[in-house]
């Protein structure tokens, strides 16, 4: 068998890629208010059109589903319409692209809500920690629990969002079911208290996030669509009593799928233990038969090890990326990478976004 690394071509569901690197879903809060992105995220998404896959930045799925300011949609037409405009443009410079489906649950602040209506949870419990609106910060609210009667409707806005991403010229979705995001909000026990079909058991926590992926996949192929997890993140104020458990028959439960992917991020090293006792993330690989991604703090050598190793198909790199449009080549070359400017990563215009130099003029 020959030696795997990071440019080692793979065929992800009904996608050929030529490596194995994917730019990470990254927020950079640049859409309009409307949430439909423009000429400027075109050009960045080009840019970084040499990854095996771009997934997207986190993308609602609904006016419910917002929870930050200047975050792009997936549910109007003329979200639809920016978005193509982004799709073309990766697809010219020979790229391949996914969007990721989001809906950001207890995160949101009524600010953000069309309405002024409570975000929505699986239980009314409010998160620490500030919502970021168009007037600044602002403390989290205790979210409203969802009535079992809006599910359909939830669950329909998935399906729909996902029908719009085809439309707009992606190659297919990741259902974002990580980060403290309404998918995870019910996975976790900290978050969830429901006494119904939703709550309790693994099982029954999971449920929602299983009739997700019934209705996108029925939509689009299973093919086309992947899932992100977060099993010992914080973030959001997460935490599960026994995340191995849980993680590890939700992974069962999803590999019946035929899934494209399973992304999992291993963000929550840096405090072990912070949301519940810690566990290896990568353990999760074994209950997985399908393509695996990898996620959090990789360099080459890292990636190339859990590669090799066969721990990991793919490695997703996030803020690599973010500063090197060029992250492929660079790598190939062991070349210098850019530093970062973390005060542009949230908002603004092309600084900090697509004036980033290549190693070589374009």
């Amino acid at each position: 068998m020959p030696d795997i690394d990071l440019f080692t071509p793979l065929q992800l569901g009904a996608l050929g890629l030529p490596n194995r690197l994917v730019m990470a879903p990254l927020t950079r809060n640049r859409a309009s208010r409307a949430g439909v992105p423009g000429p400027l995220q075109a050009e960045y998404y080009r840019q970084r059109a040499t990854a095996g896959l771009i997934i997207s930045e986190a993308t609602c799925i609904s006016p419910q589903a917002v929870g930050y300011p200047f975050t792009p949609g997936i549910w109007s037409a003329e979200q639809v319409e920016g978005w193509r405009m982004v799709t073309d443009a990766v697809h010219a410079d020979g790229g391949r692209m996914v969007c990721q489906l989001w809906h950001v649950g207890r995160v949101s602040h009524p600010d953000l809500q069309p309405h002024g209506a409570l975000p929505v949870a699986p239980s009314p419990i409010a998160p620490t920690g500030e919502a970021y609106t168009y007037e600044g910060p602002k403390p989290f609210v205790t979210p409203r629990a969802l009535s079992v009667d809006e599910f359909p409707g939830l669950i329909a806005d998935y399906r729909r969002a996902a029908e719009n991403a085809m439309a707009a010229g992606f190659d297919g979705v990741e259902v974002h079911a990580a980060n403290g995001y309404l998918l995870d909000e019910f996975l976790r026990d900290g978050s969830n208290r429901r006494d119904d079909a939703y709550g309790g058991s693994i099982d029954a926590r999971a449920r929602l996030l299983l009739e997700v992926l019934d209705a996108v996949c029925a939509a689009i192929g299973s093919a086309r669509v992947g899932v992100r997890l977060s099993p010992v993140q914080p973030f959001n104020d997460m935490r599960d009593s026994d995340p191995r458990a849980t993680f590890t028959r939700v992974v069962q439960l999803l590999d019946g799928y035929g899934l494209a992917w399973l992304h999992v991020t291993e963000m929550g090293r840096e405090s072990p233990g912070a949301a519940g006792p810690f566990f290896e993330p990568l353990e999760l690989r074994r209950y997985w038969r399908g393509v695996y991604m990898a996620n959090a703090g990789y360099d080459k050598a890292r990636a190339n090890a859990v590669l090799a190793a066969g721990q990991a198909d793919l490695i997703a790199f996030g803020v690599p990326f973010l500063a090197n449009p060029d992250l492929p080549e660079r790598l190939r070359r062991d070349a210098p990478l850019n530093a970062p400017d973390f005060a542009t990563f949230y908002g603004g215009d092309a600084r900090g976004y697509t004036d980033y130099p290549f190693l070589e003029a374009r």
